[in-house]
């Protein structure tokens, strides 16, 4: 199957298949929860089971996605997620099998973002790269949470049937992607043991310092919203049915979609530490949440939210990626920065599980949560002046 000569199109179109897919199991899941009478929190348990597997295989999969070609270490990515789909469809215990899926997505990641500087040329191009990957996996969340939601009302059967046929045709097209050789001279044990110097050195350096305290803290409260406004939803709105929530959740990837394409133009990329503004602009829109009970309102919130969430990231995805190459290596960087976000993001769930099953409302989980994000913009805030001084 050759979609186009064009290899950066080709991953995007990739990259948007396989994420379309991850984020339709979360509602197929949920689905499958409120089928089988699961507690409501247990949504944050499946959450959870996919993360740990960023946390725990992040020593690793760096060194295997720099010492292999990218584009394979993309197709061994989708061929788990594709075992976690078959785990679902036997009726595995819905952690177990989304739980799978994130061991698919671990390895995937580096190579998905690590590939980009050997796909570009320059800085400029680079920062439209990551802008325009940001914004097919952001188009991906959309259309995946609201068709997850749908046809998981439809049939759950079908749905997953769906998600598996997309992981196969995003495992085809990773195959036409250049297979730019790796470093054969990589050690898994060296490299395992030396995990701990990247981390440190990364986050020694003020620069690639500002860009995982920055994407971390976007994640963080990202999945957190995320869980949130599925409990929001019907007790602000009434509204109960899974395809609809999954439709207003996905309002915000529209948002983010369209700030990650507007980046380029807002934020240039020798001036990323100025996307702390749309992190100021984040948390005053979550922070509205619990005064408002008009679905319209709501609509313009969450649109908000996207929007300012995807000219926050991007510039700093960028920045860590051009550094992060040339400190310790694309895949490796990728790699400390999903141990970094995960962890964070797995410590936000965990603690939105446990207020949720100690019976407390959405409306503190989506405060607490926003609270949370202005202690790390003040600190992008302090940092700004320092980097600026630096170029």
């Amino acid at each position: 199957m050759t979609l186009t000569k064009n290899p950066l199109q080709t991953l995007y179109v990739t990259q948007f298949l396989s994420a379309f897919a991850d984020n339709m199991i979360l509602f197929i899941t949920l689905a499958i929860i409120k089928q089988n009478a699961f507690p409501d929190y247990y949504i944050g348990v499946v959450q959870a089971s996919f993360l740990v597997a960023f946390v725990l295989l992040a020593p690793f999969v760096g060194a295997y996605a720099d010492k292999n070609p990218k584009s394979r270490v993309l197709l061994v990515g989708n061929t788990i997620k594709g075992i976690g789909i078959i785990a679902l469809f036997l009726h595995l215990d819905p952690a177990v099998s989304y739980g799978i899926v994130g061991i698919g997505a671990a390895v995937y990641s580096p190579a998905k973002y690590g590939i980009l500087p050997s796909l570009t040329h320059s800085d400029n191009e680079l920062l439209k790269a990551n802008a325009r990957i940001e914004g097919y996996t952001i188009m991906a969340i959309l259309l995946g949470s609201v068709c997850g939601g749908i046809l998981a009302k439809a049939s759950l059967t079908g749905s997953i049937v769906v998600c598996f046929g997309l992981y196969f045709i995003s495992l085809i097209l990773s195959l036409q992607i250049p297979s730019i050789p790796g470093n054969p001279n990589i050690r898994y044990v060296k490299e395992a043991k030396g995990f701990v110097s990247d981390v440190t050195l990364l986050l020694k350096d003020r620069t690639t310092r500002f860009s995982l305290v920055g994407t971390g803290s976007f994640w963080m409260t990202s999945s957190v919203v995320r869980l949130a406004i599925i409990a929001w939803v019907p007790a602000h709105l009434g509204i109960h049915s899974v395809d609809q929530i999954s439709m207003l959740v996905a309002i915000t990837g529209i948002g983010i979609m369209v700030g990650a394409l507007m980046t380029p133009k807002l934020i240039p990329a020798r001036k990323y530490y100025n996307s702390f503004v749309f992190g100021i602009v984040m948390v005053l829109s979550i922070l509205l949440f619990p005064l408002i009970s008009n679905l319209y309102v709501t609509i313009g919130l969450l649109l908000l939210v996207g929007f300012s969430g995807g000219v926050f990231i991007v510039p700093m995805n960028t920045v860590l990626q051009d550094k992060g190459q040339r400190m310790v290596g694309a895949g490796k960087t990728i790699a400390v920065q999903n141990l970094l976000e995960n962890t964070m993001m797995l410590a936000g769930v965990g603690v939105y599980t446990q207020i949720s099953k100690d019976g407390l409302s959405p409306d503190i989980s989506i405060t607490g949560i926003a609270i949370v994000l202005a202690v790390f913009v003040s600190y992008l805030i302090l940092q700004r002046q320092r980097l600026k001084l630096a170029l």
